[in-house]
Order: C-alpha cells, then structure tokens, then sequence
C-alpha cells in the first residue's frame, strides 16, 4: 500500500470534518512511528530506554538542558524541545533531555494519580527519536526527590553532573521542595551558579494552551480528533493480549483484548476505527473500550479494551501490542441477543473496512521511509 492510498483512506475517516490528506497521514504516522511494536521499536538507544544515569552525562560539552516530566510528548513539549535545540545550536552546545521516572504525579498524589498519556518505556522512546536530542535522562522520582530544594537539585543533580550552560523549561515549570523552583527561582540561581534559563511559552491551540490535563479531558470525552491535533499524533495505548470474554467467538475474524499498562489513559467508552501494531505491522481494527455489559445493562464488570482485526490471521495471545485510535464511530450499547451484537460488530467492521481497508501497513516499507 503507497503513501496516497494510505492517505486517502484516511481522509475518509473524517467526512463531517475532513482533514487534509498529508495531514491525516502525518497524525496517525507519529503514533505508528511512536508505538513500541512499530517500526521505531529499535530506533532509541537501549540505554535512553533503560534510563541513563546522570553521571554519564559528558563534561567535555556544555549543556543546554530540557526539563519536564513530558508526559504525552505532545505539541507543547515538542515547542519546547525545539526552542531548547535551537539555542543549543547557537551556543555549540549538547542538547540534554531531563525527564523523571515514574511520572512524579504518582509520586505526589498517590492515591488518585491522574492517568498517563504513555507509559514511562513510551515517552522515553518518543523523546529519544525526537529531533536533536543528544542525550535523554531519566532520574527515578521519588518522595526524597520531591522533598530536594531545588538549588540542591540543580546543584548535586544536575550541576555537579554536566557541565550546565542553559535550562529551558515550561513557563509555567516548578522543582523541588513546595514547588519554590519557579523560573524566576531559577533564574536568580543560575545568576549566581553561571547557567541561564529560558522559560518558554505554553503553546496554543484553539485559543487554549496545549496541556497534557486538555489532552486527557478530551480523551475523556472521546474527541480523539481533537485530542490527536494536540498530540501532533493519535493517541495509543500498549499493552500484552490475553484471553478475553468470548463474546467474538464465531463472528468470523480474530479479536484481541489487551491487558493494558496500568495507570495508562484510554478515551471514553465506545466503539473506535483504528490500528492494532504487532511486530513490525500495523492491522486495521474496530477497537472497543469500556466495561463488559453486551447483555447486562444493570452491570458493568473491570474496564477492557478489545479489538477486531481485519486482514490478519494468526495468534497474538501473549504478544505485546500497541492500540492506535483513529476516529469515534459509536457509544457503547447492550443488546438484546448474539445475533444482534453480530449484526452490530459486523457493521463496525464494515465501516473500518472502507474506510481503512483491510490490508496490514508494513511499517517499516510504509510509514518509515
């Protein structure tokens, strides 16, 4: 399948609010490339993905260094990254990556951590392949960590470590103890310690800045369109297939439900036109989200997400797997008899299959070169 084919069967994905083509592609191309079983699965260094421990950090260049937990790697992150590249380009400088692990809402609001845009092995990948980044650092957070001043942190974390040239955070970033490293904090320290510090702007789209709590309340609404514009790429998920509850046995194609990552965020309930990525291959799929209750209105068993592949035989069981969401197609629903789930699950498959085909996307042929 050739890059116009690729495009104009996305394009039919949205004919209410159609998008551009190259556009279409670009979006669904960046989770692709993103997805740990796509075709950038080898593209980080192992060590960016283990985490890399800041004392390896090189002394013999000065640093610009970004900061951030980064989560969902989205457009705002990607401004920021840019404007940190550029003025490590200008100053002749290397461009570290700071990011922490696990995110430090976990950390800091343990009992009802807000859900992540990727898994932390997800976001280093993204950063890791994102463009002119030198060297990714992850520092592990943790209550010790939160609790550091923040002179202490750029002084015995970061300082003492590389030799610091510049700091480009959000202008909006805060580190250390009680949040006091503000960008004006900082901004005093690095006067005395000899670094400067850029805060950039938020970045806006649509009038509002794009945040990582936009991106999710939209997920949450099941705007995955907008919530991709955003991301500057559609939204996925990853996670191991296990045996699921059975309700697709006999419709005639192969269903994958997915354990997914805990504490990963999932749009709202309903039924989605996407791709599921195993080993190298992205396979065109009805993807549905939300909570067992096909014939039981009145009860709602653990949330799943369950996906019918087109195209692809074989068995995933066991597989690692990423989930990318395309376009809304329908809220969720009960219903009255097997046949008329059926008749339901084959529309939906239907759908996908002229809007989507049903041929699987080599990554590697397709989306990388």
């Amino acid at each position: 399948m050739g890059e116009k084919d690729l495009s104009s069967r996305l394009l039919a994905l949205s004919p209410e609010r159609p998008i551009a083509p190259g556009a279409a592609r670009a979006l669904v191309r960046g989770a692709l490339l993103a997805a740990p079983s796509g075709a950038a699965g080898g593209v980080p260094p192992r060590s960016a993905l283990r985490g890399t421990s800041l004392r390896s950090a090189s002394r013999d260049l000065r640093s610009v260094c970004a900061i951030g937990a980064f989560d969902g790697v989205h457009e705002g992150h990607r401004a920021l990254l840019a404007r940190a590249r550029a003025e490590a380009e200008a100053r002749g400088d290397e461009l570290v990556v700071v990011t922490f692990s696990p995110d430090p809402s976990r950390v800091l609001t343990p009992v009802d951590p807000q859900p992540q845009l990727l898994s932390c092995e997800d976001r280093l990948r993204a950063l890791a392949i994102a463009p002119g980044v030198d060297r990714l650092v992850t520092i592990p957070f943790t209550p010790e960590l939160a609790a550091l001043p923040y002179e202490r942190f750029v002084r015995e974390e970061l300082g003492s470590r590389m030799a610091l040239d510049c700091v480009v955070v959000g202008e909006d970033f805060c580190l250390g103890a009680g949040g006091a490293g503000t960008v004006g904090a900082l901004r005093e320290l690095g006067r005395v310690d000899g670094f400067s510090v850029i805060g950039v702007a938020l970045a806006d789209a649509g009038g509002a800045p794009v945040t990582a709590t936009r991106v999710r309340d939209l997920l949450g609404s099941g705007s995955i369109e907008d919530a991709a514009e955003l991301l500057g790429r559609c939204h996925f998920v990853s996670g191991r297939v296990v045996h699921g509850r059975g309700e697709g046995t006999g419709f005639g194609f192969p269903t994958a439900n997915v354990e997914v990552r805990e504490g990963l965020c999932l749009p709202a309930e309903g039924v989605y036109a996407g791709y599921v990525v195993a080993s190298g291959t992205a396979w065109p799929a009805a993807i549905n989200v939300g909570r067992p209750r096909s014939f039981s209105p009145g009860e709602e068993g653990e949330a799943f997400l369950e996906a019918t592949l087109l195209g692809f035989s074989g068995d995933l069981y066991g597989a690692e797997v990423s989930v990318v969401f395309v376009r809304w197609l329908r809220a969720p629903r009960t219903f009255s008899s097997v046949s008329e789930l059926e008749r339901v699950v084959l529309g939906n498959v239907s759908w996908v299959r002229e809007a989507l085909g049903e041929d699987g996307i080599d990554l590697g042929r397709e989306v990388v070169a």
